[in-house]
Order: C-alpha cells, then sequence, then structure tokens
C-alpha cells in the first residue's frame, strides 16, 4: 500500500507541477484560454480582462504549489483532500467539454503539450483516481523534509511561481511553445509537404422536389428535376496540418498581401497589436522612432492587427503612427505574440527576434548615425537557448529545494545518531532490573449507568479475587459510580479512582467535585491531565500543577497524562511535547511528592481510533520519559516510577506492549468496559 500511494502521490504531483510551470510561463496564453471558455458560457462580455488575468496567474500558482506541497508530503491530510477537490472539479469540467465541445483544446497544459478533450478527460479520470488513492492513506507518503523547514518550500515555491509568472507577463513567455517561435520561416511552415493525408469530407446535399426535401450523398445524387436547397460538409478523415495553418495579412481595403510581406527581403517589422484600443500607448514614441529608423534603411515596417477601422483611425490619431496597418486574424495575432504590443523582426521570413512592449529595443546612434541592423545585436537571430532557460530554472528552484531536502535529511540522520541529551542514561536504565509496580487502570470515561457501573465492578472484584492478578489493578469511574462501587471493591485487588478533580479545594464552584470529596468515597487515585480534558476543557499545565496538588494534599495517588497530537508524532517533537507537559504540571514537585506520580503516555493519534503506536514506539518514548524523571530526581525515583502506556491498548496487543522494559502496564479506555476484555488485558502480565 505505501508503495501504491507513494507512486499515485508522484504521479498527480509531477503532473500538476508541470501543468503548473507551463501554464505560469505563460499568463496571457492561459488567460486567453479562461476567455475561451467565458465565452462558450456567454459570460466573457460579464468579467473584466484584469480577473480573467488574475484567475490565470492564481490558478497556475495554485496547481504548481499543490503539486510541489504533495511531492514533498507537506500537510499530507489537507493537500490530499485538497487536491482530490481540485482534480474533481477539473474532471467535471472536462466531462462538459468532452460531450460539449466547446473548445478544441483544454489548455491543461498550454501550448506545451496538445491533446483532445477525450484524452484530457481520461487524464483527469487518472489523475484524479490517484489522488483518491493518495487522500484516503495519506499518511503513507514518505516524507522528504521535516517539519521545522517545510515553511522554507511553501513560501519559496509560491514566491517562485508567482515571480516566473510576473516576469513572463512584464516580457515574454519563458519557452515559446508556439508556432511563431524565434528561427521559424513563417513561410515554409505553412507549406503541407509533397504526399501528406489531404483531409477528407463528407457533404450532404439538401434538394427539393414537389415540395418534399431529401438529403443525397454525391454517389446518390438524383437527376436535375430535383431543386438544389442546401448543403452541409462533415470532416470524416483529418489530413496534415502544418504548424501554420491561419496566417495571412489583408489591407484594410481586403486586398491579401501575406506574400509581398513574408517575400520581403531583408528585414521586415511587424508590429503586432491583436486589438488596438486596449494596446500600451505610453511606447508609442518608441515605436514610431523604429518606424522611422526602418523607412529611412528601406527595411519593412507594417502594424497587423484585428481591430475595427474606427480603432485603427484612434490609434492613428493618438501616436501619429505613419506607418501601413493591415488586418490579420486577432487569434493568430494572440499566438504569434503575448503581448499587446508586440513586435516582431523579420529576415527574409524568418522570425529572428520578438519584444514586448515593455522591452521595446532601441537604436544606437554611431558618430551621429544609426547603423544598419546587420552591424547590431538586435539584427541577429537572437539566442533562444532552452537549454540554458532549463539551466536557469535549475540553478533557481531546482537546485535550492535539492540542497535543502539533503541537507534536512542529513541533519535528521545526525540528529537521529547523536540522540537527545536527554537520553543519554536510557540504556543503563532498560538493562536493570527494577521493583517498580506494574499496573492496569480502566478509565471508564462517561460511560454506564450506576446499576451497570456497580454490575461491572462486582463481576471483575469476584473474577479477580479468585484469579489473583500479577499486577496492580485500578478502576476509575464517573463521579457518581465512586461511593457505591467502593462498597462492592476488595481494594486489595482493585483500587478505586476518580477521572479528574477540581483545581480549587472547596467553594462556590457549582458541579465541580473536589479532591478531598473525591478521597470520602473511598477512591485511592485520581487520573489528571486526560488529553480529552486537556483539549475539551483547555485544562492549561498551571491548572493541572493546581490539580495535582490538591490531589496529593489529599492523599490520592495521581495517574498523570502525558502525550502528543498526530501532527506532533509527524513532525517528530513528542519528546519535546511530553518533556513540556511533565515540566509544566508535576516537576515542581520534591522527590517525596513524586513518588506519589504514575505517568500514563498517551499518543492521543491512537485513542479511539484503533491505530497503536507500535511496541518499538511505545517502548523508546517510555525509555524517554524514564530518563527526563531520572535527570529531574535521580536513578532511583526514576527507576521506581511506573510508566503506562495508554493508547489504545487490547488483550491481543498487550503481552507484546509489556514485555518492554519500560512499560509497565497500561491505561485501558474502551476495553475496560467489559470484564472478559479488561481481564484479558491483566492477563498479559501472566505471559
Amino acid at each position: 500500500m505505501r508503495i501504491v500511494v507513494n507512486i499515485c502521490r508522484l504521479v498527480v504531483a509531477l503532473t500538476l507541477i508541470f501543468s503548473g510551470f507551463v501554464k505560469a510561463i505563460d499568463p496571457l496564453g492561459t488567460q486567453y484560454k479562461i476567455d475561451d471558455y467565458l465565452g462558450a458560457l456567454g459570460l466573457l462580455s460579464y468579467v473584466p480582462q484584469w480577473v480573467t488575468l488574475s484567475t490565470s496567474i492564481a490558478l497556475s500558482a495554485l496547481e504548481f504549489l499543490l503539486g510541489m506541497l504533495l511531492l514533498f508530503a507537506i500537510h499530507r491530510r489537507l493537500v490530499s483532500r485538497l487536491i482530490v477537490t481540485f482534480l474533481g472539479v477539473m474532471t467535471l469540467v472536462t466531462l462538459w467539454i468532452w460531450i460539449a465541445d466547446p473548445v478544441k483544446d483544454c489548455g491543461c497544459f498550454g501550448d506545451a503539450i496538445k491533446i483532445t478533450n477525450g484524452e484530457t478527460l481520461l487524464k483527469n479520470i487518472i489523475l484524479l483516481a490517484c489522488s483518491i488513492v493518495v487522500a484516503w492513506k495519506p499518511l503513507k507518503m514518505t516524507r522528504f523534509i521535516s517539519h521545522s523547514n517545510q515553511w522554507i518550500v511553501k513560501n519559496y515555491t509560491l514566491l517562485f511561481i508567482l515571480v516566473v509568472s510576473t516576469w513572463c507577463l512584464y516580457d515574454l513567455p519563458l519557452f515559446d511553445f508556439r508556432p511563431y517561435h524565434i528561427g521559424v520561416n513563417i513561410e515554409q511552415d505553412m507549406q503541407i509537404p509533397e504526399g501528406a493525408p489531404q483531409p477528407e469530407y463528407e457533404t450532404t446535399f439538401v434538394l427539393e422536389k414537389d415540395g418534399v426535401q431529401k438529403e443525397f450523398s454525391i454517389d446518390n445524387y438524383p437527376d436535375s428535376t430535383w431543386k438544389f436547397v442546401d448543403s452541409h460538409s462533415v470532416l470524416v478523415k483529418e489530413g496534415y496540418e502544418p504548424p501554420i495553418h491561419d496566417f495571412s495579412i489583408q489591407t484594410l481595403e481586403g486586398e491579401d498581401v501575406t506574400d509581398s510581406i513574408l517575400h520581403k527581403e531583408g528585414y521586415t517589422f511587424l508590429l503586432v497589436a491583436p486589438m488596438l484600443g486596449d494596446a500600451e500607448k505610453k511606447d508609442f514614441g518608441d515605436i514610431n522612432i523604429l518606424a522611422e529608423y526602418a523607412n529611412e534603411k528601406n527595411y519593412g515596417f507594417c502594424c497587423l492587427t484585428a481591430s475595427s477601422t474606427k480603432d485603427i483611425e484612434k490609434w492613428r490619431q493618438e501616436t501619429g503612427a505613419d506607418y501601413p496597418i493591415y488586418h490579420t486574424d486577432g487569434t493568430t495575432l494572440k499566438t504569434i505574440i503575448r503581448s499587446n504590443p508586440g513586435l516582431l523582426l523579420l529576415k527574409d521570413g524568418t522570425i529572428i527576434q520578438k519584444w514586448s512592449d515593455k522591452m521595446m529595443p532601441e537604436i544606437p546612434m554611431v558618430d551621429g548615425n544609426t547603423p544598419p541592423l546587420e552591424e547590431q545585436q538586435i539584427g541577429q537571430m537572437a539566442d533562444d537557448s532552452t537549454a540554458e532557460k532549463i539551466a536557469l530554472i535549475v540553478i533557481l528552484f531546482i537546485v535550492p529545494m535539492f540542497v535543502l531536502t539533503i541537507a534536512d535529511r542529513l541533519f535528521a540522520w545526525t540528529k537521529w545518531f547523536r540522540k537527545d541529551e536527554d537520553t543519554n542514561n536510557v540504556k543503563h536504565l532498560n538493562n536493570k532490573v527494577t521493583m517498580r509496580k506494574k499496573i492496569v487502570a480502566g478509565n471508564w470515561k462517561m460511560n454506564m449507568n450506576l446499576q451497570d457501573g456497580i454490575a461491572l465492578a462486582k463481576e471483575l472484584n469476584d473474577t479477580l479475587t479468585a484469579e489473583k492478578p500479577n499486577c496492580g489493578v485500578v478502576i476509575c469511574t464517573p463521579f457518581i459510580h465512586l461511593a457505591s462501587v467502593a462498597q462492592f471493591l476488595n481494594q486489595d485487588i482493585i483500587g478505586l479512582g476518580a477521572e479528574n478533580c477540581a483545581d480549587k479545594e472547596k467553594g462556590a464552584f457549582t458541579g465541580e467535585v473536589s479532591a478531598e470529596m473525591v478521597k470520602s468515597t473511598g477512591a485511592q487515585y485520581v487520573i489528571l491531565g486526560h488529553s480529552e480534558r486537556r483539549e475539551y476543557y483547555k485544562e492549561t499545565p498551571e491548572i493541572l500543577k493546581e490539580k495535582v496538588l490538591l490531589a496529593l494534599k489529599n492523599n490520592l495517588k495521581v495517574i498523570f497524562c502525558i502525550g502528543e497530537t498526530l501532527e506532533e508524532r509527524e513532525a517528530n517533537r513528542q519528546n519535546e511535547v511530553v518533556k513540556a507537559e511533565l515540566e509544566g504540571s508535576v516537576f515542581n514537585l520534591s522527590e517525596e511528592e513524586f513518588k506519589n506520580i504514575i505517568i500514563a503516555y498517551e499518543p492521543i493519534w491512537a485513542i479511539g481510533t484503533g491505530k497503536t503506536a507500535t511496541a518499538e514506539q511505545a517502548e523508546e518514548i517510555h525509555a524517554y520519559i524514564r530518563s527526563i524523571v531520572e535527570n529531574r530526581y535521580g536513578k532511583e525515583v526514576a527507576e521506581n516510577t511506573s510508566i503506562l502506556y495508554g493508547g489504545s491498548c487490547k488483550a491481543s496487543n498487550a503481552p507484546e506492549l509489556f514485555a518492554k522494559p519500560d512499560i509497565d502496564g497500561g491505561l485501558i479506555g474502551g476495553a475496560s468496559l467489559k470484564a472478559a476484555d479488561f481481564k484479558g488485558i491483566i492477563d498479559a502480565w501472566k505471559a
């Protein structure tokens, strides 16, 4: 199961990381895809562009961050559930686009990988299934980094992906996966190779005769007595589609000038502005200077737009544009460059440079003259090395994450070898045979009415009187049971205890039961510091300190509970937690007072959950607890302090637990409510 969960975890994490990254490096492309979805729903006119752009950046950051958190197994339960929810929503969306076909490409991998709507749905179903497996057993995921360093991964990941998105929005996408990338000859990429498969269409004709309309194919086309009404064609077999298949340039009067621009020898500047009404106008001075320079050197310069004649005239008036403006399809222009406006430089029809509106080139002056492009850096093929960009990502992100992981693991291993200073005496304590008391204590909690409680106590008393136990036995009952149960118990065989007492000696504290009252019922023990009291009733170390002092004052032995939560255990903080709980409430006692303390270690994550710490885990922390008691009170007190295990102990696992040298018995919850179950645990001391 661990292997399966971790394989699923890696599949989902790496997919989300890749998907989020390719969206992040092309925030405008992701925005355009969101616009397509909104357009299909008829909502585009109601949603401002800044909202869709913000959504684009947020979506890419969310995917990338969730992928990294899953990869490093950070907040395993929360993150795995968030991913199931996220992928569940995405699967429903892709089911819709598969059925309704509102867009031809979902855009889940940006322009890096194009997949059909059916393939997208299948991909999301697989990812959703994998994420459900991970969310089912999230704690099976292997951590790559400790809890104390997880904040670095979270914050650096979020910072990195937001900086990448912002930079690619300011300039241009870091990686250009579109057909119009640097180095492409537009005309050549528009050609269909000789012998390439052609698309096949099936045409249906609608004809009418004598007032009756029928449909015919080309194979059964009727005679001329039928009158043509309509026809429609359906693509039945796709043919070869060149990388660039939608590029054409027309004058405002409709004349096609594509060939004349692509065939022009030398340099041509193409100012690309899908919508001039939305284009940045603050840099139009630089654009006009470039246009004048191109005219002076006999280079081509024109603007390609999908704008209306009204917006074109407005642009000319506002910017003083004195260069030709042509019409091109808006989607094509958005594909060519992710900027409005953006600038391309062609040389003999090949794209050699691209600039966003924020990074327009400047023409230098040399001896009062502007040199030709052949002599300038901007006139050369741009260095668009993919390898260098990948290396940059590796240096800025992957290497820091890798170094952090290695350093974290090395520190964790070193810490494991060094152990904690408090455990330096554990070994010799374990090896010494001690005479401390073995105890099995039952905590009934808020269960059973008085009659049922008396019946259970009498059954236990009769059974254990007949078969003398090999350990001390204690039952801790609700307050109303104490006085009645005490009458039926042989307290030489079974000790009686309360589940709690007040932190006040007496007074106007309605509903509370003092330590003196507990003692007056005949009880000998009291449980204090139980995790349920700490969690539900917010009992603090200071409150518990007062309760302990009052219990000891009234000659009650204290079963003092300590233990860590699942989150604290996963963060490897269990030693720190139990030490703090002892120091906060009982390490203030004198040596003589402390001899009346029984410690019950209860891993909170194993109470009532069916989970149990392994015998090795329990022994390790019991030995640690004994070592800190020794550091505080000395070896003799430590060796004579009973430490009970209180985490889902049953008759089936009790022998293994009780066989460990530092486990002196158990504090039993649900299994103490039936005499047979409780006795099964008591009998573990006979094994």
